[in-house]
This record gives structure tokens, sequence and C-alpha cells, in this order.
């Protein structure tokens, strides 16, 4: 029996640009989870990563005559949530209010899933991922929207240079200053 053949993003975002809706529930099954990941890395809170993530894909609803073939749609999409995750940011700052919901134990990290692991080895990763995240937040933003794209979200050099709208070359640039920051900062924290 042949394999179902399994459509590109950009063939989806076509398909759904005709109409088809199937095509739309598609994309957002690919997505989502990276979306949330991502914007998670950016906000550090879990429901405004949330917020940023049901933006987006509302916008990928309502904006989807706006793609044109001419990037790839994950650039677009990560497009859309970056720029959601900043002005997440911006208003945050201008409105320095402490969340409940953000202090307690309810704090969850998204991760990729590993394999299964000792109770020990659990509790230091865990620990680990916490101290990761805290570095991250420490970043300047423009260091740290490229090394949530490229460590964690693995996207190639190009896309991120399409994504930030930056030559490639400044793109590693502050890819590895970025890191150099990264281990600094986690040196300092242990």
């Amino acid at each position: 029996m042949n394999s179902p053949y399994i459509y590109t993003d950009e063939e989806l975002i076509a398909r759904f640009q005709k109409g088809d809706e199937q095509a739309y529930v598609e994309l957002v099954n690919r997505y989502r989870d990276r979306l949330l990941n991502f914007a998670y890395r950016f906000v550090n809170d879990e429901e405004q990563a949330e917020d940023v993530v049901q933006d987006t894909l509302l916008k990928l609803f309502t904006h989807r005559h706006y793609y044109r073939n001419i990037a790839k749609f994950s650039t677009w999409i990560y497009t859309i949530a970056g720029n959601l995750a900043k002005t997440e940011l911006r208003k945050r700052k201008r409105h320095k209010v402490t969340n409940l919901s953000q202090m307690g134990r309810q704090e969850q990290e998204y991760e990729l899933p590993a394999t299964e692991a000792e109770t020990g080895q659990k509790v230091d990763g865990h620990y680990a991922g916490k101290q990761i995240q805290q570095a991250i937040q420490m970043l300047p933003l423009h260091f740290r929207t490229v090394i949530i794209l490229r460590d964690i979200q693995e996207l190639s050099y190009e896309e991120i240079s399409n994504i930030v709208d930056v030559p490639l070359g400044t793109v590693k640039s502050r890819i590895n200053r970025a890191r150099l920051q990264l281990q600094k900062a986690l040196k300092d924290l242990k």
C-alpha cells in the first residue's frame, strides 16, 4: 500500500488560500507546538506565549492571502510570531505588573520530550532547563531572537536572516555572541 502524500508547508498554504480549510488545520498541527516553544522562550510566561500563538494562528487564518511563495512558509509564520512576541514584551515593559499566575508551582517549561530518565536525572534536567531559560531571558532581544531560532527551533542561518531581516554574517555573529553570553550567564547562575 502506498503511503499518503505529505504536502509541503508551501503546498498547504496554497491549498488554504484556495479555500481548503483542512490545509489550515494541518498547518496548525505542524506549527502550534513549535510556535508555543518559540513564544515561551521569548516572553517566559505560559499564558502570554499561548496568546502569542493564538494571535499568530489567527493572523495565519485572516491574512493567508498576504503570503507569497517567495519565502519559505516557516520564515513567514516565525516572523509573525516573533513580531507579536516582541509587541508583548514592549507592552509588558510599559505595564510592569506582577502576574499572580507567574508565581507558584504551576510554572511549566515547554521542552522537547526526552527519553525516559531516572528521577534524579529528571530533576537535574528540569533544573538545568530552568537555568537555561533564565539565562536566555537575560540576553538582549536581538540575541535572544537568533539563539531561540537557531538552537531551540533549529532553523537554518538563511531562514533566520530572512526572519530577523539582517544579513547572514550579522546573524552568525549574533548567534556566536549570544552563545558566549549564555555560557557566561550559566556559569554565573551556578
